[in-house]
């Protein structure tokens, strides 16, 4: 079954796709996740938890990033589990890319996935109704920390100008006295008075 969502956020594409491909940052915003290992910098170990009609599962599994082209912001993610108290399993391939929309960005995914056991009675309209709510969920997840990233930076860059304004650099150094000419001065005073005694 192929699913496809896309959802905006006000923020640069560039951003938003290293944000999406940081497991640790991303993993906060994804409804139910867990992640449980790093493996390497592709693979990751976790668990999610995700509500499908009357039912709650647990899937554990691992997860990688198969494809990367950050000059397109393209990526293909895949991942598999199995249901943490049953028989059932799961598996999805994911295609996403991030592109610029007015001041922001659009990202769009395109999901195929297949599972088994008790998630596979329920037809196309409950798993879409699902993946909207975790998109949506994630968006506004994603939306909030970015801009409390930009908003913290814009508090350092500000409390950097105040600390810069309270404590003004340090005056300019005199000049340094030049020893040749601070001779000449010691030698002329010396002669005046010599002249000025002898003509007395």
């Amino acid at each position: 079954m192929q699913l496809e969502n896309s959802f905006q956020v006000g923020a640069s594409p560039d951003q938003v796709f290293a944000y999406l491909l940081d497991v640790n940052k991303i993993v906060g915003c994804v409804p139910g996740a867990e992640l449980s290992e790093v493996v390497d910098p592709t693979t990751f170990k976790g668990k999610v938890k995700i509500k499908v009609g009357p039912i709650t599962v647990a899937y554990s599994g691992t997860a990688r990033i198969s494809e990367r082209n950050d000059a397109d912001r393209q990526a293909t993610l895949t991942a598999e589990g199995r249901e943490t108290t049953g028989p059932g399993s799961a598996r999805a391939t994911a295609q996403m890319s991030v592109q610029t929309a007015g001041e922001g960005s659009l990202v769009q995914i395109v999901t195929e996935y297949h599972v088994a056991g008790r998630v596979a009675q329920f037809g196309r309209g409950v798993m879409e109704d699902v993946s909207k709510r975790l998109i949506k969920d994630m968006a506004n997840c994603i939306q909030a920390n970015l801009e409390g990233a930009d908003e913290a930076s814009d508090d350092v860059a500000a409390a950097v100008a105040r600390s810069e304004q309270s404590h003004p650099p340090p005056p300019r150094a005199a000049q340094n006295i030049s020893a040749f000419s601070l001779l000449l001065h010691v030698i002329s005073v010396r002669l005046r008075r010599l002249f000025g005694r002898t003509s007395a």
